[in-house]
This record gives structure tokens, C-alpha cells and sequence, in this order.
């Protein structure tokens, strides 16, 4: 959520901003907001300095015996309209924060202006695209002998979920170690097992809620008909792993906070149908492992650049090509001031698709959640949160399948998955 002072001091600014982002500020309901605001505010800080007023008086009246029932009479006349004042004064702080809820983050000063991904620019690529002497097949083809299995997960679930089996499945879950065992041992953080299915409270606090609502699965205590609490399946750990911090007022000597967990995703794609229907690449269901950092304000941006580095080692170490792309502010996430895709290499496609997406959420979740820590003069301060796949361990294993795959139908394992595969070298037809 962004500093609603921001608004109030210079909203034309702000709103010049977020238009980069394609976001039309309601300038008109906002003033007319504050204008209600402020009235309130002012007409009860009028009635409670006549309150006082009056209250000294009758405290004189009855001092001296006298008959103070008129003063009192119009106490309790100015305490109604008080409550009623204070009623009203709720009612539109309330919807001040229902308007600044669905505001997007503003856009660090660095990020490249414009309206979509054709805006994006490069920042650098790793590797050169190999070279095939055979006619290249996409992850599906090259799958399906091996396990990849998408018509029984459709009579499971339905579309867009995918049954893994033999030892595709475990290729898919030696992904997942590796990449938490170079996280956790090489770039320090600390691995957690981390709830699947949280409460209203987190969705809200990482920006998930109330906006996209639409794109969440959601359960409900006690059933679809009963009147329990709602419950929302993670559509990233970054939910989880980030609301670690609400309420809370960190040490500032804990600094940096490092997290990650291998989790199931779940995304409803709400406005996607048509896009990506073919194989894994956009699923209901599909497992990331994430990486968070909750931060020093002063270190966010330096922090960004270390965790882009960090997803692109996991790369690197499976000799897969890839670019990395700085947004545009019309591309960016709702809660975020910077960000970074990794795009991997796509034979099949002849294209670089998306396997991570790194972001600076400055104070934007901090202040949702009320996570903050104490400064060097003791006073409490937002912290800066970042968040990130480390990587998308489907699109990796698409990646594999693809990049690795041979003219006789296998598909070579990198070396570094090795350890992880009891040996096996290659994946092959049973």
C-alpha cells in the first residue's frame, strides 16, 4: 500500500506516476474524501473542546452548589453528536483504505517507462541457444514417453494440471532439492516448510486481496456452505514466507531476513484462457521454489540485484540460456517498484520465456502488514520486503526436456542434477 501522505502532499505527482503504470488515479474521489476528512475530523475537535469547556463549568457550578443540569444537559447533546461524528470519521477512514488498497506501487525512478512487454529492456544473456541436427519437439512431445502424462490429469482434476510419473517425477522433485540446497548452502538462507492455505489477513498483507480475488482459490472452514472463515491456497510462498513479518517489530541486528520454500502454486489464471493452454507452462497447479528477503530500507536495491544473481546461478549450473529483462512500468506487478524477469531459452518456440520474476517491494507490503523494525534511534520503521522464484520448477523442467533432449528421444540430465537422480544420466523411454 503506498503512503497515503504521499497522496495528500502531492497527488498530482503521484497520479503522473502511476499513469506510467497505466493506472488512472480517481484524483476527484479522493479529494472528496479527504474534504469529508478533514470536516469530520475538525467538527469533533470542536465538539470535544466544547465538551471540555462546558465540563470545567459544571465543575465550578457544582463546587459553589449551584444547579449545573442545563450544562449537563448540553454535554450530553455534544457526547451523542460526538459518536455519531466519530461514527462517520470510521466509516470514511475506512473507505480512504478501501480507495488506496487497489493503488499499485509507484515505479522506482530506474525502472524503463512504458505500456507493455515490448518496453522491457535487456539487461544481459547467458549462453548461446544450441544448435540441433534433428527436428526439435516441444516439452510435450518430448515428455510423453517419458512419464509427462496431461489426459489423466484431466480426468483427475481437469485442464491445465499434469500427472508426472516414473522418473520424470523424479527429475521434477530433484529440481526442487537442488535448488533449495543452493540457496540454503551457498546463498544463505533459511529453508522453511510453510502453510499452504492462508488466512485473508496474509493475502491482504503481501497485496494479493482484496485486487485480485478472482485469481485465488479459496476454501472455506466448515464448507462451501458453511459460515466459517474463507481460505485462500497460496498462489506463491512469497505469501506465506513474507507474512512471517506482520505486526511484528524486527531487531534491527536479525537484518537481512532470508527465506525460501519449495511449495506447491495454485492460480485460478482468471483472463488467461487461451494463452499458453499447451503443456506446463501456465497450470493451475505447479511448484516454485521461492526466494524472500525482508530488509534494511537502505539495502533493497543492492539486495534486488544479489537475489537476480542468485535465480540465474540455478540456471547457469544446468546449462540453460537465458536473458534477463529489466519491466517496464506498464508490465510490472501490482505491489512492486522494480523488477526483474529471467527468461529462459525455448527451442520449441524459438523464444525466451519467463522462469522467475525478481521484485522490489520497497515499504509497499510492509506497511499492509505493519511489519516494521527499530532503527538505530530506537524508533520503529517499515521494513523493505523482496520476493522472487529461485526458480518455477515446471518451466525448468520444460527447459530440460527441451534444451537437453536428444535425436533418439531421451533427454541428458545436467550434471548437477546427478547427485540428486542416484546417478541416472539420462531420461529415457521405459
Amino acid at each position: 500500500m503506498i503512503d497515503i501522505q504521499l497522496l495528500r502532499k502531492d497527488i498530482a505527482n503521484v497520479a503522473a506516476r502511476l499513469a506510467q503504470r497505466k493506472f488512472v488515479l480517481d484524483v476527484d474521489t479522493f479529494n472528496a474524501l479527504e474534504a469529508q476528512r478533514k470536516e469530520c475530523q475538525s467538527r469533533s475537535e470542536e465538539l470535544q473542546g466544547m465538551r471540555n469547556s462546558l465540563s470545567k463549568q459544571i465543575g465550578m457550578l457544582k463546587g459553589k452548589g449551584e444547579d449545573a443540569s442545563a450544562l449537563m444537559e448540553q454535554v450530553n447533546g455534544i457526547a451523542d453528536e460526538l459518536k455519531s461524528s466519530a461514527t462517520r470519521l470510521e466509516q470514511i477512514q475506512n473507505e480512504l483504505t478501501a480507495f488506496v488498497e487497489v493503488i499499485p506501487n509507484l515505479p522506482q525512478a530506474s525502472v524503463p517507462v512504458g505500456t507493455s512487454e515490448e518496453n522491457n529492456v535487456e539487461v544481459r544473456r547467458f549462453g548461446t541457444p544450441r544448435q540441433f541436427d534433428f527436428e526439435v519437439r516441444d516439452h510435450v512431445d518430448v515428455g510423453a514417453a517419458l512419464g509427462l502424462d496431461f489426459d489423466t490429469a484431466v480426468k483427475l482434476t481437469g485442464s491445465r494440471f499434469t500427472l508426472l510419473k516414473g522418473g520424470i517425477a523424479r527429475l521434477h522433485r530433484a529440481l526442487a532439492q537442488f535448488m533449495l540446497d543452493t540457496h540454503t548452502m551457498e546463498h544463505g538462507y533459511t529453508e522453511c516448510y510453510s502453510p499452504y492455505i492462508v488466512n485473508a489477513a496474509s493475502m491482504r498483507g503481501t497485496g494479493q486481496l482484496p485486487k485480485f480475488a478472482d485469481d485465488l482459490f479459496s476454501v472455506k472452514k466448515g464448507g462451501q456452505d458453511g459460515d466459517g472463515e474463507t481460505l485462500y491456497l497460496i498462489p506463491t510462498s512469497e505469501v506465506s514466507l513474507t507474512n512471517i513479518v506482520r505486526d511484528e517489530i524486527v531487531a534491527l541486528d536479525t537484518l537481512p531476513l532470508k527465506f525460501t520454500a519449495h511449495t506447491p502454486c495454485f492460480r485460478s489464471e482468471a483472463g488467461s484462457y487461451g494463452r499458453d493452454t499447451r503443456g506446463m507452462i501456465r497450470q493451475h497447479q505447479f511448484d516454485k521454489v521461492e526466494l524472500v528477503q525482508i530488509v534494511h530500507p537502505d539495502q533493497s536495491d543492492a539486495t534486488l540485484e544479489q537475489m537476480v544473481a542468485q535465480a540465474e546461478v540455478i540456471l547457469q549450473k544446468l546449462d540453460l540460456p537465458y536473458q534477463v529483462m529489466a519491466l517496464c512500468t506498464g508490465d510490472m506487478g501490482f505491489s512492486s517498484a522494480k523488477t526483474y524477469d529471467i527468461n529462459v531459452w525455448l527451442p520449441a518456440q524459438n523464444t525466451y520465456r519467463e522462469i522467475s520474476s525478481l521484485s522490489n517491494m520497497e515499504s509497499f507490503q510492509a506497511r499492509r502488514m505493519q511489519a516494521r523494525f527499530r532503527n538505530a534511534q530506537g524508533k520503529p520503521e517499515l521494513l523493505h520486503t523482496l520476493n522472487g522464484s529461485g526458480l518455477a520448477v515446471g518451466r525448468t523442467l520444460v527447459a530440460i526436456l527441451e534444451n537437453h533432449q536428444q535425436a533418439d528421444g531421451s533427454v541428458t540430465i545436467p550434471a548437477a542434477l546427478h547427485p540428486y537422480m542416484g546417478g541416472i544420466t539420462s531420461l529415457r523411454a521405459e
